[in-house]
């Protein structure tokens, strides 16, 4: 698939490159970003080179992967875009289902910039990357991830035990899921919602 350039109110989204080198490493140097997410830790700049020259693109020549990042939209600026503020992340696996995750650089939380981008990133999965089912998974306690999820209308299915393996160490995941009919878009197969009641 062809890199997709995506644009919200505030922000920009456009797969990065190895011009962007600088400003991920410098991000992935937060501690929030380490604890939270699969990166290496410590995150040095061949981390960086191989991630934004090898990882990014591969995953889009592959259908495999999509990237972006999220930068403040500025017309008058070079690229029509200033500071890095996120990556929003979609990875494919089969049926159709994706799964989508996220971080935000340091010094741009809490201005609401992650959801406006997950927002994006998941409209486009469902209406240009063939999704049908997005799921979210996030380490238990990572309450953050989890605001912007349920912001941007996840559905939360539950805990899977041992699901995540954090710096050598297996942990507990939370799960949720959100539909192209939640948010009132067409799928190509139907879909038919258990019996209310137990599902098992």
């Amino acid at each position: 698939m062809e890199p997709a350039t995506l644009t919200t109110a505030r922000l920009l989204l456009r797969t990065p490159g190895i011009d962007d080198i600088k400003e991920v490493h410098a991000a992935c140097q937060d501690p929030a970003v380490q604890r939270w997410t699969t990166i290496p830790s410590p995150y040095l700049t061949e981390h960086a080179e191989s991630f934004l020259g090898q990882q990014v693109p591969d995953g889009w020549r592959n259908g495999t992967a999509f990237t972006f990042a999220a930068f403040l939209r500025d017309d008058g600026a070079p690229g029509g875009h200033t500071a890095l503020v996120a990556m929003v992340g979609l990875s494919m696996h089969r049926m159709c289902i994706g799964e989508i995750g996220f971080w935000a650089a340091p010094g741009h939380r809490g201005r609401g910039y992650v959801t406006e981008a997950a927002l994006a990133v998941i409209r486009w999965a469902f209406t240009s990357a063939g999704v049908e089912r997005l799921e979210w998974r996030a380490e238990v306690g990572n309450a953050a991830s989890r605001a912007v999820a349920e912001k941007a209308g996840f559905t939360m299915e539950g805990v899977l035990r041992s699901a995540i393996v954090h710096q050598g160490t297996r942990r507990d995941s939370w799960v949720a899921a959100l539909l192209p009919s939640d948010l009132g878009l067409p799928t190509a197969n139907a879909y038919i919602p258990a019996p209310a009641g137990p599902r098992d």
